[in-house]
């Protein structure tokens, strides 16, 4: 009975938005919007129960010592200073506890919470993606290894987008006659990403469209029951 409820409500919200989407009518429409602003409100205190795990988490690790501690302790001194900027001064256009705080943002040129976040987050950000780029060159030189067919393809034709990005592309293939301007390594390669890659890109994108409405008619229907939590 404890789970009967939540099943209930799940069911008619479901249906209710998938009414309105056909039905785009009173009173389906405005029920919708309703439904989206208290899933909108849900979702703001979701994010406030995600904070506290998360200061909880890494707080208990730092007070029992565990493995790379340190690393949590930096977690929430930076989730701490963000926090305490944020409320107190606001961020953009909005302002905070004690207002837009015009003398330290007149020093910093903007709020301390977007100099932090433009000044360090960003960078920090940059920085990860940079590394994690040769991590994916790592990974796709073991892959690209021209063992069957389709391998072989794949490595063709990556190596064709990839010199077609690049100036030494450009210049391998700047001889070529007008005629065969086709085959200038730029045009293989903006042919390749807005054909092949754009009609793969669609079947996969259609594939999961497929899937998600297969999740959500479980849910819906009360087949899927693991968001409730526990046995069920």
């Amino acid at each position: 009975m404890n789970y009967k409820l939540p099943l209930l409500i799940t069911f008619c919200a479901g249906l209710l938005i998938i009414l309105a989407e056909f039905i785009p009518h009173w009173p389906f429409s405005e029920i919708s919007g309703k439904i989206e602003i208290w899933f909108l409100i849900i979702s703001g205190f979701a994010i406030i129960l995600g904070q506290i795990s998360l200061l909880k988490m890494n707080i208990y690790k730092v007070a029992n010592k565990t493995t790379n501690w340190k690393y949590h302790l930096v977690t929430i001194i930076s989730f701490s200073v963000m926090f305490f900027f944020g409320i107190l001064y606001g961020m953009q256009k909005q302002p905070g506890l004690l207002g837009h705080g015009d003398i330290i943002s007149g020093a910093l040129g903007v709020k301390p919470f977007d100099y932090i976040f433009n000044s360090m987050y960003q960078h920090l950000m940059a920085a990860m993606f940079s590394i994690l780029a040769f991590y994916i060159a790592s990974a796709a030189y073991r892959a690209f290894v021209a063992r069957t067919l389709e391998s072989t393809l794949l490595l063709t034709v990556s190596i064709i987008v990839m010199l077609g990005n690049t100036s030494f592309g450009t210049a391998i293939t700047s001889g070529l006659p007008d005629t065969m301007k086709f085959l200038h390594l730029p045009n293989l390669s903006a042919f390749i990403m807005d054909f092949p890659n754009t009609a793969g890109q669609r079947a996969i994108m259609i594939g999961a469209g497929i899937g998600i409405i297969g999740s959500s008619l479980r849910i819906i229907l009360g087949i899927e029951r693991s968001w409730l939590g526990g046995k069920q």
